[in-house]
């Protein structure tokens, strides 16, 4: 079975995209699932059964969702060698932009959108750095020149990734992405596979569940401004 894991920022059109593609997977008699992960709620469900798609859906709740999402991953990857699965695509949202879900040696793909602003692909971490596939949606909701500025700063982000366009609502290249993700190894198993990069710090105080505001209940992995005079506050040390 291939594994593809494909993340994002919140409404980067990452399942019409998904579903787009998937089209022609099955058009070529391919069998594919998809586990959703996300953290409060989500209506994707609805969205790929109504496209004849399996789901499984997976909410993190309190817990990181990166976190949540390594912990259940070999559940997952269980369900679909079960159900027969020639595919199986895990979607993630990338709630803090320095989510990291890619594992090594799997075929990795972020999906982000023009409409996010010029400066979106500065500031996503890993997700979209080691992806192996970007794919940049919604650009026909720009100009042309806006469509190139974001592709020359997604491209300074990640310069090895492959970068295509792909139009979640009409499913223009979704044809080309199909023949991407043909091209993934297929994998034995994810036991003992490692992921590209570190997930984000935890634990806190405020990770466990502390509410109260005050440096005598921050423990743990806290990251403090250096508000000195001279300094403009970005830099920090964590303890």
């Amino acid at each position: 079975m291939k594994l593809i894991t494909v993340s994002g920022p919140p409404s980067s059109g990452k399942t019409s995209v998904i579903i787009r593609a998937l089209e022609h997977l099955k058009a070529q008699g391919q069998r594919a699932g998809v586990v959703k992960f996300d953290c409060v709620s989500t209506l994707d469900e609805t969205r790929y059964k109504a496209s004849g798609i399996p789901v499984k859906v997976g909410l993190s709740g309190h817990i990181c969702p990166d976190h949540f999402f390594v912990s259940n991953l070999f559940q997952c990857y269980q369900w679909g060698r079960g159900r027969g699965f020639d595919f199986l695509f895990t979607e993630t949202a990338g709630l803090c932009n320095r989510c990291a879900p890619h594992i090594r040696n799997i075929l990795a793909v972020c999906v982000i959108d023009n409409l996010s602003g010029m400066n979106t692909p500065w500031k996503i971490g890993p997700m979209l750095r080691l992806a192996d596939l970007v794919v940049i949606a919604k650009s026909d909701l720009v100009s042309q020149a806006e469509k190139e500025v974001f592709l020359f700063r997604t491209k300074q982000v990640n310069p090895r990734g492959v970068i295509i366009h792909v139009n979640g609502l009409t499913g223009q290249g979704s044809a080309e992405l199909a023949s991407l993700f043909f091209k993934a190894k297929e994998v034995a198993g994810v036991n003992e596979t490692k992921l590209r990069s570190s997930m984000p710090a935890a634990v806190c105080s405020y990770c466990l569940g502390q509410t109260t505001i005050s440096d005598q209940f921050q423990m743990g992995n806290i990251k403090q401004m250096d508000l000195s005079e001279g300094n403009e506050g970005v830099q920090g040390e964590g303890r």
